[in-house]
């Protein structure tokens, strides 16, 4: 009663909130209680526990044996049981496959081992060029168009109607005329380039349709050294295909078999072209079974320059990359075998 006419007094008039904890007013007032202030002024309802209102008695045995029951008397076949009830029966799960590594039945090493290096070169600083002859071989070229993947061959297909659909026919043709012109033109600059003909520097300011090309790879070109061999025919003697080498030279001091490509789109990682890889590596093995050439390769190089002059991407292969392309290569060259 007393609290109640404390709080009321003290609700009528201001200020009287500060007198409240004056510590002699509190003990002369209200001893030993000036501390219980408004303890009832709020207090709220007493929740209702909602578990309460269970049955107790109808989820006893229940209740008992989940509180009694031990975590380490379940074993596997019980949790799988439970699984099972709750979810059904496990579907198999079968592990990825892995895709089979194929090797070629007919190997031949990428290096010939029978193949002897004379000691000294050549006195004669000019590269080998060995014209193409026409034999029943079939060409690197051939055989890794006819042995193209489906995937490959269905965007090829697909990029060839789009622009058919948007040159015509005769448009489309004329355009890979143009395009085909153009890489002759290209490669028999750098040729001329690699020559020292005074006609290289020429040929770059007049034909406008390579100079972006040239200007794409100027910084390739510094990194070169030591031509052996340019647009120069090769045979491997046991394998018997044949092809037509751009150029054997050293890049940035080992020697590699250099592919020139031309591009209008950027090519800035190797899987960006698509079967060159293979194509450098099987000219590496033709090499070094081929009796023309005193020398072996091990290391590939492949240039992508482009018309708008883009600083080209050249994609190094060290020896250990064209082994493994040179594994795929024997795949494809026993498939074209088999076809035909």
């Amino acid at each position: 009663l007393v609290r109640m006419k404390f709080l009321q007094l003290l609700s009528r008039k201001s200020g009287r909130l500060e007198m409240l904890f004056q510590i002699p007013f509190c003990q002369k007032q209200f001893p030993y209680l000036c501390l219980a202030t408004s303890t009832c002024l709020y207090s709220k309802k007493k929740k209702v526990n909602s578990y309460e209102q269970v049955d107790q008695e109808k989820y006893k045995n229940l209740v008992c044996s989940v509180t009694s029951y031990k975590t380490s008397a379940q074993t596997p076949e019980t949790i799988f049981e439970e699984d099972n009830l709750l979810y059904g029966p496990p579907a198999k799960h079968r592990p990825p496959v892995k895709a089979e590594t194929k090797t070629p039945k007919n190997w031949v090493p990428l290096i010939n081992p029978n193949k002897r290096i004379p000691l000294l070169n050549s006195d004669s600083t000019l590269p080998m060029k060995i014209s193409l002859q026409k034999t029943k071989m079939p060409s690197v070229t051939r055989v890794l168009q006819q042995t193209m993947s489906p995937q490959q061959a269905f965007y090829l297909e697909r990029w060839k109607q789009k622009m058919i659909l948007e040159l015509g026919k005769d448009g489309f043709a004329e355009y890979t005329k143009n395009l085909f012109l153009q890489g002759e033109l290209f490669h028999a600059a750098l040729e001329s380039i690699f020559l020292s003909e005074d006609v290289a520097a020429k040929d770059q300011g007049e034909d406008v349709a390579i100079s972006g090309y040239l200007s794409s790879v100027q910084h390739v070109l510094k990194d070169i050294s030591e031509v052996k061999a340019l647009e120069s025919a090769v045979q491997h003697e046991t394998l018997q295909y044949l092809g037509l080498v751009d150029c054997v030279a050293k890049y940035r001091g080992r020697l590699c078999v250099i592919d020139w490509k031309t591009s209008e789109k950027p090519k800035p990682s190797l899987k960006n072209t698509f079967d060159n890889p293979l194509q450098v590596a099987a000219y590496i093995g033709a090499i070094n079974h081929d009796a023309n050439y005193d020398f072996q390769v091990s290391c590939g190089l492949i240039v992508v320059a482009y018309k708008n002059g883009f600083p080209a991407h050249p994609h190094f292969m060290d020896p250990d990359l064209c082994s493994q392309y040179w594994n795929k290569w024997l795949l494809r060259l026993e498939e074209y075998m088999d076809r035909n």
